[in-house]
């Protein structure tokens, strides 16, 4: 199709490749061609001998409950994969590096690949850390070219590559940047998707879960050729009136949602699993500990982004995998660390701390506009509140 006809939309799908790992990678070069594992903690950071050089940790030498941020493409092939637990991991590949996640280096990249994108034009949507969606329609230059650019342009401006793909829509756009990873560039017309897209597995359709995925399965459809097949009407059966309507269109590559350049966060969180599982009571220290790094993340966060919440949140798991959440509405919106403790203490106070703990988590939600926050840092740090 002539990009240059009217209504002809263009938009790119923008995803960094292996971006954590990637990072890591510029950090520690000598790993290039390694299988790496980022995860776990701290307690695996890279220690530096006399002579310069790193010692690197082991992933056969793990043991705990992490789970696996994501991996490079070496380590991929073993079968690891983001959210796989470390220990799991370790058995495929015992060999891999291990390193912990630094997320104040990946947010510091982010913005630099975000930044450069902008540049060249400002009709971006951030969809995460790692990935963007932009739209090409009012640029003159032809999508190859821009293309190109935007890649120059971000490795550039941080050292790293990325994949893209070009299409007239989003769906199509996100499909089209994983298939020809690392530092892919696909360019897709509508008259390419019975060949480009139909043989796909169905998962490939963001949107499509594992069990949404699983239960297509059951019904004989694993590709998007077998879903785009499917009358509407089966899928609506099997699936509801209006999933399984998207089903069908998704499948034919159909998607008119527009490139959001702004959108408001409807809340920011902060969460972490625990290494091991830890007693309200004998872990009191360590607890209060994380409690304070994870306010002070979501304050941090607000300021950061201009926003100030009136609703504080915890959220608690047990070690038998029961997950509960409380809440408390402020009086007026805050991004204050001493004043979203307070906030998460007296959310505490609302819950059994008998029983050994898991996961916390800290979430901000009921956001306003700030325009000016004072910065405050913790200036004291209280113990967790226990149960008789």
């Amino acid at each position: 199709m002539d990009e240059r006809l009217p209504g002809y939309r263009r938009i790119a799908h923008l995803d960094m490749d292996a971006f954590y790992a990637s990072v890591e990678l510029l950090r520690y070069p000598e790993l290039c061609g390694l299988p790496v594992v980022i995860g776990g903690s701290g307690d695996w950071q890279p220690e530096i001998h006399k002579d310069g050089s790193w010692h690197f940790s082991r992933l056969r030498n793990y043991a705990g409950r992490g789970v696996v941020t994501t991996a490079t493409y070496e380590a991929r092939v073993f079968g690891v994969f983001s959210g796989m637990g470390l220990m799991k991991a370790a058995q495929l590949t015992p060999d891999a590096i291990l390193l912990p996640a630094d997320f104040r280096a990946y947010r510091h990249y982010s913005r630099l690949f975000k930044a450069a994108v902008a540049e060249i034009t400002p009709q971006i949507e951030d969809h995460g850390i790692d990935e963007i969606y932009i739209d090409l329609c009012g640029l003159t230059d032809d999508t190859l070219t821009l293309a190109r650019r935007i890649k120059q342009a971000v490795r550039e401006s941080t050292g790293l590559s990325c994949s893209i793909g070009v299409t007239p829509n989003k769906l199509l756009s996100k499909i089209c940047s994983d298939l020809e990873k690392p530092d892919g560039l696909t360019i897709l017309d509508p008259e390419d998707i019975p060949n480009r897209i139909w043989p796909l597995p169905v998962r490939k359709i963001s949107g499509i879960g594992p069990k949404a995925t699983q239960k297509l399965a059951a019904l004989g459809i694993t590709t998007i050729a077998d879903l785009a097949r499917a009358e509407t009407a089966f899928l609506q059966t099997h699936f509801g009136s209006s999933y399984g309507h998207w089903l069908h269109e998704a499948a034919h590559g159909i998607d008119d949602r527009p490139v959001v350049t702004e959108s408001e966060p409807k809340s920011l969180s902060r969460e972490t699993t625990f290494e091991r599982d830890l007693h309200p009571r004998h872990d009191r220290h360590i607890l209060s500990k994380i409690l304070t790094g994870l306010c002070t993340d979501v304050a941090n966060d607000l300021q950061r982004k201009g926003y100030a919440s009136r609703t504080i949140s915890i959220k608690l798991r047990y070690d038998d995998f029961r997950t509960i959440s409380r809440n408390i509405t402020l009086s007026s919106p805050t991004a204050d660390a001493v004043a979203v403790r307070r906030a998460a203490e007296e959310c505490l106070r609302r819950v059994s701390l008998k029983q050994k703990l898991r996961l916390l988590g800290v979430r901000a939600s009921t956001l306003s506009a700030a325009n000016t926050l004072r910065n405050s840092s913790m200036s004291h740090q209280g113990e967790l509140p226990l149960a008789e």
